[in-house]
């Protein structure tokens, strides 16, 4: 007769760390440091999840040579660059702590306020985003972008984002499983957790520079990238916008051709016109080329949608039980 071996119940993780990767060699083992000590120091069971993009130096031995000396660590190497989205998408989706931190590699982000998102998420908050005070290292092109990107999302958007807030946030288990079931080919994490919902709330604090190295994922063109996707993934409103002022600008053309038959019918000498006609029609086929491109952007992501390709795909994931 067969006998049964009775099995002990596995303990969940308490907390899953996710960290987006991609060309961070001088990083990884600085970050780690930090992050252990804190992960020691709150007494709780967790994973160190690194979603890498494939890398050009050595960011791939490094991993790998951390997870010899801590199992703790794990790897998911994407099958080609599919952007930070993407890869912080694959981590989420593949952790399995009760909780689950995203943070970035370059220390801008201090792994020491982990414990204060984490006791203020025992509170019963299912979010708990780090919103930034100051923002140190940055230049100031790069502020007054982000001031008002934040700004222009934020009123467009028909979700809740926050504003002065990244990536670097704290979830929950009912938080973690509802963003695994959206099928979004471009993942903005900001917009997507406001459209899940529940109940959230913040911490300040202030950004650190880089340790070391640039940033490779987000300079002012990748930037750009996810504000937009911020704000046509999440609002119909430049639409509604553009549909206005096709109405005033049409007002507009209408006022000035009552002014020309006004002075035909008096008798004034009529406006000269070479300046105004070019003002006029450049004026006007700059807004329609905006338009288009908007509506483009729409039609865009709406033909990456219906073609239902994965986020991204996987190469290899190290260290898992699967």
């Amino acid at each position: 007769m067969t006998r049964i071996k009775n099995r002990l119940p596995v303990k969940p993780i308490d907390i899953s760390i996710v960290v987006p990767v991609y060309n961070e060699e001088s990083n990884i083992r600085p970050f780690l440091e930090r992050l252990i000590d804190v992960m020691i120091k709150m007494g709780v069971d967790y994973e160190v999840i690194f979603a890498m993009d494939p890398s050009t130096d050595k960011t791939e031995d490094k991993i790998t040579f951390e997870i010899e000396r801590n199992k703790k660590v794990k790897l998911i190497k994407l099958s080609r660059r599919y952007g930070q989205p993407a890869a912080t998408f694959a981590g989420i989706r593949n952790c399995t702590g009760e909780y689950c931190v995203v943070i970035d590699v370059d220390l801008q982000d201090p792994p020491e306020l982990i414990e204060n998102l984490y006791n203020k998420s025992l509170e019963g908050f299912e979010v708990v985003c780090a919103k930034r005070k100051s923002r140190r290292g940055e230049s100031t092109v790069k502020k007054v972008i982000s001031y008002l990107g934040y700004y222009i999302i934020d009123y467009l958007s028909d979700v809740e984002i926050p504003r002065n807030t990244g990536d670097f946030r704290i979830m929950s288990r009912k938080v973690i499983n509802s963003l695994s079931e959206l099928n979004e080919t471009h993942g903005f994490l900001r917009g997507l957790v406001g459209f899940v919902g529940f109940s959230q709330s913040f911490i300040e604090y202030d950004r650190d520079d880089r340790y070391q190295g640039h940033g490779k994922y987000n300079r002012y063109f990748g930037s750009l990238r996810i504000g937009m996707n911020g704000i046509i993934g999440f609002s119909t409103r430049p639409l509604q916008i553009m549909t206005i002022m096709g109405f005033l600008l049409s007002a507009f053309s209408f006022i000035i051709g009552g002014w020309y038959v006004f002075q035909k019918m008096v008798g004034l000498p009529l406006t000269p016109g070479l300046s105004t006609t070019i003002l006029v029609v450049t004026f006007f086929a700059g807004i329609q080329l905006i338009s288009l491109g908007m509506m483009g952007e729409y039609i865009g992501r709406i033909y990456e949608e219906v073609k239902r390709r994965p986020m991204y795909i996987i190469d290899r994931k190290i260290n898992f039980e699967d």
